[in-house]
């Protein structure tokens, strides 16, 4: 990713602000994503869109027919430490949510699963240890 002049001026810094998925079944992604993942409703405007935010990260379903071929591969949510990711695994399993992929360590030292919520998405619940958050040599950042 080149760096094109794009941060000139007085244009600050860019922070994701939400996720919007369209499900066919709102209601149950609702379920899952309250529910099983904690995430809180914070508007409701009506009875085809719902917003929940975790108080930092925010998510919007829009009720609707999923077109094939999206660009999504998958929602990442961070978790403070490894055995979190395994204890969400046990958690996941008890709720009958489908496992793509079981907890694994990466060779950054961070941990990992995924799992699919009830629309299909892929959803991964991961664990950042400080090294995997420093900058890539050669990258460009002002963290």
């Amino acid at each position: 990713m080149s760096s094109n002049g794009a941060r000139s001026g007085a244009l600050g810094r860019l922070h994701l602000n939400h996720v919007a998925l369209v499900c066919a079944d709102i209601e149950a992604c609702e379920a899952f994503y309250e529910g099983v993942l904690g995430l809180a409703v914070v508007w409701r405007p009506d009875p085809d869109n719902v917003y929940l935010s975790s108080g930092t990260d925010n998510l919007a379903l829009h009720r609707g027919t999923p077109q094939s071929g999206g660009a999504l591969d998958h929602i990442g949510f961070s978790v403070a430490t490894p055995d979190e990711v395994d204890a969400w695994h046990e958690r996941l399993q008890v709720a009958a949510v489908p496992i793509a992929a079981a907890p694994r360590t990466h060779r950054d030292g961070s941990r990992s699963l995924y799992c699919k919520d009830p629309g299909g998405v892929l959803v991964q619940l991961i664990y950042l240890p400080p090294q995997a958050l420093r900058p890539a040599a050669g990258r460009v950042s002002d963290r």
